[in-house]
């Protein structure tokens, strides 16, 4: 005890001390209520393709958010990695602060989901961990609170994306339908057009080696015109045009190859069933031997007629 005496430093007020009796000194002042605490707000920002910029989603975000996540990638993909973190942080800071509020903050609403299905599982799921929801742009700018009235926020946002997704794309096709009407039918120009691919192909008949068929060929349109297409380009491009022709060979069905007739002579015997069926009859005294003998006189030319008189001769 006396090392850990020396050890501790016990402020002691200067009317006390060994030897004195104790009184009751002057009232403790009450501690100040503690500042409630301000909310924690975690940024989101996502933009659809690679040629699209994030950072005036970040310039409006980073002012009033603790931390920011972003990242580039279509809504179409159910997984998004940096969605999932936000929502983790979140999740977990509610968890451990059930009394610290928590706000999951957008740019814009379609930033978050774009179709009906994955808005309402998300609200469910900011409900659920009492979760805000902060839009800083928009006609619904404002926090809102997924408990309450803010579930049936969530409930119109989602019929409002829905149709707003659909009507993009019914505006999309049209605008393709209308471009395919005049010719244009979209995506980048092909490297080996049909002149040069018929002109690859006759040369590639005469044993021209293919890299040697590249070197002739000129690209016409797009970035990389006035240079030689890629051997595997070229490549690929004889394959799909020799997949074609045998596609369309395979759809033509020719005249069949007539099949050669083979006539027997007279008593040559290889039947052997006729020959038995008109000997039976020629022993039986049938009157179909008579009536063909007698063609056989006035024509020569009958086969069956001459076998038949020549049986019946050979039997009498």
């Amino acid at each position: 005890m006396p090392a850990l005496r020396e050890e501790l430093d016990v402020l002691v007020p200067e009317d006390r001390g060994p030897g004195r009796t104790w009184k009751q000194g002057p009232p403790v002042e009450a501690a100040p209520a503690a500042a409630a605490a301000k909310p924690i707000r975690i940024g989101y920002a996502r933009c659809s393709t690679a040629s699209q910029e994030l950072a005036s989603q970040r310039a409006a975000l980073e002012p009033v958010c603790k931390r920011i996540f972003s990242e580039k990638i279509s809504t179409r993909i159910k997984t998004r990695p940096e969605l999932e973190k936000a929502l983790k942080l979140a999740y977990d800071i509610k968890e451990a602060a059930p009394d610290q509020e928590v706000i999951l903050t957008v740019h814009e609403l379609k930033r978050l989901a774009r179709n009906a299905a994955e808005l309402m599982t998300l609200s469910g799921q900011l409900q659920d961990a009492g979760v805000q929801l902060e839009l800083l742009t928009g006609p619904l700018t404002g926090i809102y609170d997924p408990n309450g009235m803010g579930a049936m926020f969530f409930a119109v946002l989602a019929v409002a994306a829905q149709l707003d997704r659909n009507y993009i794309r019914e505006k999309t096709l049209e605008g393709q339908q209308a471009a395919a009407a005049k010719g244009n039918h979209g995506g980048r120009p092909k490297v080996i057009d049909d002149d040069m691919l018929t002109f690859a192909v006759a040369l590639k008949n005469k044993g021209v080696p293919v890299p040697d068929i590249a070197k002739k060929l000129t690209i016409k349109t797009g970035k990389n015109a006035g240079r030689h297409p890629s051997v595997a380009s070229l490549y690929r491009a004889l394959a799909e045009a020799e997949d074609d022709t045998m596609a369309d060979d395979a759809q033509v069905i020719g005249p069949r190859r007539p099949v050669r007739a083979r006539i027997t002579e007279p008593g040559s015997g290889t039947d052997v069933e006729l020959m038995e069926r008109l000997t039976a009859q020629v022993l039986g005294g049938d009157t179909v031997l008579d009536d063909l003998a007698r063609q056989a006189q006035d024509r020569s030319d009958d086969v069956v007629a001459q076998l038949l008189a020549q049986a019946r001769d050979r039997d009498a």
